[in-house]
């Protein structure tokens, strides 16, 4: 029981963990069906699914679940160590390796009509999302009321006020080219998986024009996407916000963005006769 309360408290945390949870054996292992254990991303480790050389490697694939997401089912033999199993016990065992991931966090970096909308859609879409001004009554829950944090702070302050790591998306809908100009270089140095600035291409260009001459290289530039969204003559902010989080979907999920219609053969057989 001490397992599934322990997952709580990471769930609400926040926190990654991935699980190691033993669902076959056959002849004599270590430990049966059930036995579990957590594998955190430092490598850190609690409970156990039978120790020795079976744990080295299953916390190794459990450190590449954690960065990739993807479950695996991890095939054991305790045969011959010589032979690269894991043991002599005589038996064989499957393990599920699975990956508790909190939501990715989105940060809406300014609080106009745009940083609004995108702050609805992407709540409404399952990310948790915070919300950062340097103007204190744009970061608000009556300004936006759909944010689950709001930090009011210059953007290069934000590495220092919240975690941004590989699941931080980053959507600077800000009021001018001067707040990106002061802010982007600290945010580029993040890990974040995405960094887009709202604005025109000419505004871009100028922007970052500004960050070369202020010693930012074009490799960390580059990780910057701007104009932000996909090209769907986007107008009003929530039109906008579509096409941002359109975007930021398309870049999680392995998208290409391409239309999915399809003209069906049974269409095209009846036009040829």
């Amino acid at each position: 029981m001490a397992i599934y309360e322990r997952l709580a408290d990471l769930e609400r945390e926040g926190g990654s963990v991935a699980i190691a949870t033993i669902i076959r054996v056959q002849g004599s292992v270590p430990r049966h069906e059930g036995s579990k254990m957590l594998i955190f991303p430092e490598g850190s480790i609690e409970g156990t699914i039978g120790g020795g050389e079976l744990e080295i490697r299953v916390i190794e694939e459990a450190l590449r679940v954690l960065k990739d997401g993807k479950p695996r089912i991890l095939k054991y033999t305790f045969q011959d160590p010589e032979k690269g199993d894991v043991g002599v016990c005589g038996g064989e065992m499957e393990v599920f390796v699975e990956a508790l991931r909190p939501n990715s966090t989105l940060v809406v970096v300014g609080g106009g009509h745009v940083g609004k909308a995108v702050a609805h859609l992407a709540s409404w879409l399952g990310f948790r999302v915070v919300v950062s001004d340097d103007r204190p009554d744009f970061a608000t829950p009556q300004a936006m009321p759909d944010a689950d944090e709001y930090i009011t702070c210059e953007i290069g302050q934000l590495p220092q006020r919240m975690t941004i790591n590989e699941e931080t998306y980053l959507v600077l809908t800000t009021r001018g080219m001067s707040v990106d100009v002061d802010g982007l270089p600290e945010l580029l140095d993040t890990p974040a998986a995405f960094i887009g600035v709202i604005g025109s291409r000419r505004r871009w260009e100028t922007t970052a024009k500004e960050l070369i001459d202020r010693g930012v290289t074009e490799e960390k530039i580059a990780r910057a996407i701007s104009p932000i969204g996909l090209e769907i003559n986007a107008e009003t902010p929530e039109e906008i916000a579509v096409s941002i989080l359109a975007q930021i979907i398309m870049l999680r999920r392995g998208g290409t963005g391409e239309t999915m219609a399809h003209t069906p053969q049974a269409g095209r057989r009846a036009k040829e006769r």
